[in-house]
């Protein structure tokens, strides 16, 4: 019994001064400068009820939500072919500068740290029209078990 009171004793002191270097280095570290470079900060790139060309996003689909979020690298000079997206898309350029265009001639120009709400149920297509790769982290809020990104057949005249 009085080695258990002895290891009882023993562990609340080891407690007590761990609570008390823990408290001393959060101290410590408050006032350093090494403190102030550590915030967490948030910037919001996009919010928007609207896609970059103007259009009021559509409601959200029914169906069991499925987010993807994909990097998509076009090479310098390498186009996108005509497409849409049947969800709610949005995606930051990392690197390089892309055209976004609709098949009726209305553009849009996103350079790295821009981000685009992308068009829904809208033909476009995208393209690199800088000098080095151009890079987009995608996110798409789509419906399990169906495409993200539907290819546009162009029709005959």
């Amino acid at each position: 019994m009085r080695l258990f009171m002895m290891m009882q004793t023993t562990l609340v002191t080891l407690s007590k001064l761990f609570g008390l270097g823990a408290l001393a280095l959060t101290l410590l570290l408050s006032n350093s400068p090494l403190a102030a470079e550590r915030n967490i900060e948030t910037t919001v790139l996009a919010k928007s009820t609207q896609d970059w060309g103007g259009s009021t996003l559509e409601h959200y689909a029914e169906g069991q939500p499925e987010v993807t979020v994909a990097r998509v690298t076009i090479p310098a000079g390498m186009a996108l072919p005509l497409h849409e997206h049947p969800f709610m898309t949005a995606g930051v350029v990392l690197q390089g500068i892309i055209e976004v265009r609709t098949d009726s001639g209305k553009t849009h120009i996103a350079r790295a740290g821009d981000a685009v709400v992308e068009l829904v149920n809208q033909p476009h297509g995208g393209a690199n029209i800088g000098d080095e790769d151009a890079v987009i982290l995608v996110v798409y809020a789509g419906v399990e078990g169906q495409p993200v990104t539907v290819p546009i057949t162009p029709t005959a005249p």
